[in-house]
């Protein structure tokens, strides 16, 4: 078994690199893929169009879609996606987006709603656990 942190060139650095991108466990046969909570920021660090959650939520699985592919990932490997959000009557917003990343099989999912997340304008975050094959 065998943990490595990692913030790829695909997306932009962590805010101030207090965290890893992605915590990645390789185990026989594959890895198991922990992905730090993805908020919609372009790559200087600035808030996506504040407060229009289905921008945001594109821009979210844009990174999201960088970080699985700097593993050997696709969305077909996510396990689980976990989502805050700061009202969940944007919901359907979020949703449709989402949607599209998963247009088959549906990873297990949790949604909670927030009174508010560390960045201005910022109205959701999501994380995402993912497994890939090796060898």
């Amino acid at each position: 078994m065998n943990l490595t942190l990692d913030n790829p060139t695909t997306v932009a650095a962590p805010f101030g690199d207090r965290f890893a991108h992605v915590a990645r466990l390789d185990l026989p046969g594959g890895a198991l893929l922990m992905l730090s909570g993805q908020v919609g920021v372009d790559d200087a660090g600035a808030v996506v169009a504040p407060g229009d959650v289905r921008a945001q939520s594109e821009r979210i699985f844009e990174l999201v879609g960088g970080l699985l592919a700097a593993h050997g990932a696709t969305f077909a490997d996510v396990l689980h996606i976990r989502t805050f959000m700061t009202d969940l009557g944007d919901l359907a917003g979020y949703a449709a987006v989402r949607d599209r990343c998963f247009p088959d099989a549906k990873p297990a999912s949790t949604t909670v709603e927030v009174s508010r997340l560390f960045l201005d304008g910022a109205v959701l975050e999501v994380e995402v656990t993912a497994a890939v094959r090796t060898g």
